[in-house]
């Protein structure tokens, strides 16, 4: 019998540091962890409190979308984490949240601009906003086609996912992947922070100007570039 203990505990404690961080009320959100090896990820179940759940309360989901193992319902934005776990091959964990200052610029349906050193050390773009679906799209499979939606969003703005770890869904909210669970959890969280800077930004000075290309270029190399400066060596 195959032991899903470690995958479950991953998932289970992303989902505890969506709670720990705030980033979400009830019952809204998740966060799955992936087993490239086994083509297997670890996910939240549907409508589950986040103080009631467990490790094994975690629901292990193949490629395919069948249930491995567990014996609750898995989350219903299951099918986006799985179509994004098939496209993006080096990415582990995958969160969505209904985070406040994230959610608020995915209703204006509003990419979030660069305004500052913070945004810019982990990205150097804006944070896109992926568009509305179509009618058609919903009525054929909305969790699915979310994540296409996020891919081609991706495609049409030329990000690299593995760097580009962060998008909004329009009139929905944020959803941030990383080389671990726990690290799409702090993408949720830098994501949050981004977004609610960028809007009391524009509420003291709605013209404000993005940063100069030069301060971003900085900022994001001295921490992903070939010569990175920041923190400690390994």
């Amino acid at each position: 019998m195959i032991n899903y203990k470690t995958l479950r505990e991953e998932a289970y404690e992303a989902n505890m540091e969506i709670k720990r961080n705030n980033l979400t009320i009830f019952t809204w959100g998740n966060s799955s962890a992936f087993d490239s090896g086994k083509g297997i990820f670890a996910i939240k179940p549907s409508g589950v409190e986040y103080d009631k759940l467990k490790p094994q309360s975690m629901v292990i989901i193949d490629l395919d979308g069948n249930i491995v193992d567990g014996k609750l319902k898995p989350s219903s934005d299951t099918k986006t984490h799985l179509v994004l776990y098939r496209e993006f091959k080096d990415i582990k964990g995958i969160t969505h949240t209904h985070s406040v200052y994230a959610t608020t610029w995915a209703q204006a349906g509003k990419p979030v601009p660069i305004f500052g050193t913070t945004h810019a050390d982990h990205s150097m773009r804006e944070i896109p906003c992926a568009e509305f679906m179509s009618v058609d799209t919903v009525l054929n499979d909305y969790e699915y086609e979310t994540g296409n939606l996020i891919i081609n969003t991706l495609k049409t703005y030329r990000l690299n996912p593995a760097s580009a770890n962060m998008i909004l869904v329009k009139g929905h909210g944020p959803y941030t992947w990383g080389d671990s669970a726990l690290q799409s959890v702090y993408n949720s969280s830098v994501l949050e922070e981004i977004c609610k800077m960028a809007l009391l930004t524009i509420t003291i000075d709605p013209d404000a100007k993005s940063l100069p290309d030069h301060i971003i270029k900085k900022h994001w190399e001295r921490k992903h570039g070939e010569n990175a400066y920041y923190g400690q060596p390994d």
